[in-house]
C-alpha cells in the first residue's frame, strides 16, 4: 500500500506538471522500503509523526492513509495524528471495515479473498492503483491542469514530451505548422500551457505567465 501511495505520488509532477511538494507519498520504513521491505515499521502507530512534521502538515492539507487490509497501524495512526493537526483525513482499504477513528472519509474498494490467500499485491493492490489514480486525476482536473482530455499543463523536458506538446498545440490551432508550433513552445519556455496562452492573446510569455496566474492557472478562463 505504502509503495503504492508513493507511486501515485511520484506520477502526479510528471502528468500534471505539479510542485513535488504537493502531493506526497510516505511509506513505514522510508524511501529504503521501496526496494525491501521494512513491515516490523508498519506497526509502529506514531510512526509517521516525523514526516509530518518534516512536512508541516496542518489545517490546509489533506491526509490518506493506506492500508488493504485495514488494520496497518502505521497508517491508522497516521489518520489519527493528521487530524490532531487540523488536516482533513481519509482511509483507503480494500477490507470491509468500521470507520476509523477521527477518518472523514472512508473508502472501502471491496475486492474479495485473493487468489493467493493473503498476497494484497493482486486484487487488492491493482484496485488500490486504479482508486489513487481516478483520486489524484480528477484532483489536478478540478485545478485547472487539463482542457477537456488534454495534458496542457505540460512541460516539454525531451523528446516524447516535445512531441505531445506539439500535437496537442495542434489540436487547439490546426492552422499553424508544426515548425511554428515547436518556435512558440520553444519561447514559451517549454511549456505547452503558457504557448497557448501566447498564441490565443497574442502576448509574450511574460504577460501569458501573469494571465494564467491571475485565473488560478485555468487556460479556459484565459482562451
Amino acid at each position: 500500500s505504502g509503495r503504492l501511495g508513493v507511486l501515485d505520488a511520484s506520477e502526479c509532477p510528471p502528468t500534471f506538471c505539479s510542485d513535488p511538494a504537493q502531493v506526497v507519498g510516505i511509506i513505514a520504513g522510508g524511501d529504503g522500503a521501496l526496494r525491501r521491505s521494512s513491515e516490523g515499521r508498519e506497526d509502529e502507530w506514531e510512526g509517521i509523526a516525523p514526516e509530518f512534521e518534516r512536512l508541516a502538515l496542518g489545517a490546509r492539507d489533506c491526509f490518506l492513509g493506506i492500508a488493504a487490509g485495514g488494520t496497518t497501524p502505521y497508517a491508522l495512526g497516521g489518520v489519527e495524528l493528521a487530524k490532531k493537526r487540523g488536516a482533513a483525513t481519509g482511509f483507503l482499504t480494500c477490507a470491509p471495515s468500521a470507520q476509523p477513528r477521527m477518518c472523514d472519509h472512508l473508502i472501502v474498494l471491496e475486492t474479495g479473498a485473493e487468489i493467493l490467500t493473503g498476497s494484497t499485491r493482486l486484487k487488492a493492490g491493482t484496485a488500490t492503483k486504479i482508486a489513487l489514480n481516478a483520486i489524484t486525476t480528477a484532483m489536478f482536473v478540478r485545478l485547472g491542469k487539463t482542457h477537456g482530455h488534454l495534458m496542457v499543463d505540460l512541460a516539454a523536458t525531451n523528446d516524447k514530451l516535445v512531441d505531445r506538446a506539439l500535437r496537442i498545440y495542434r489540436e487547439f490551432f490546426p492552422g499553424d505548422s508544426r515548425e511554428s508550433a515547436h518556435a512558440q513552445l520553444l519561447a514559451a519556455g517549454g511549456m505547452l500551457k503558457v504557448a497557448l496562452v501566447m498564441r490565443a492573446r497574442g502576448v509574450d510569455r511574460t504577460q501569458a505567465e501573469l494571465l494564467l496566474a491571475a485565473n488560478g492557472g485555468e487556460l479556459r478562463r484565459v482562451i
